[in-house]
């Protein structure tokens, strides 16, 4: 198997939790998923993300897709 290119999205949570003085966890419990799945996320390490949990934090945060994640050209 070929080794895994790394993706070029970048998670803004951190940014966005702190603007809305809101932990991590106070966020998991809003969107009912873990707070290590979050941390994944939030870490830039996550390989995907349902629709359902993209919706249910921008639902929690008050905000769009785009202000979660972003593309980062190489």
């Amino acid at each position: 198997m070929p080794p895994e290119k790394p993706h070029q999205i970048e998670s803004h949570l951190d940014r966005l939790l702190a603007e809305r003085g809101m932990t991590l966890a106070e966020l998991a419990a809003r969107v009912d998923v873990t707070v290590a799945n979050l941390s994944i996320l939030k870490n830039d390490r996550a390989k995907a993300i349902r629709f359902s949990t993209l919706s249910a934090i921008c639902r929690e945060l008050d905000c769009q897709p785009g202000d979660v994640l972003t593309y980062r050209p190489a």
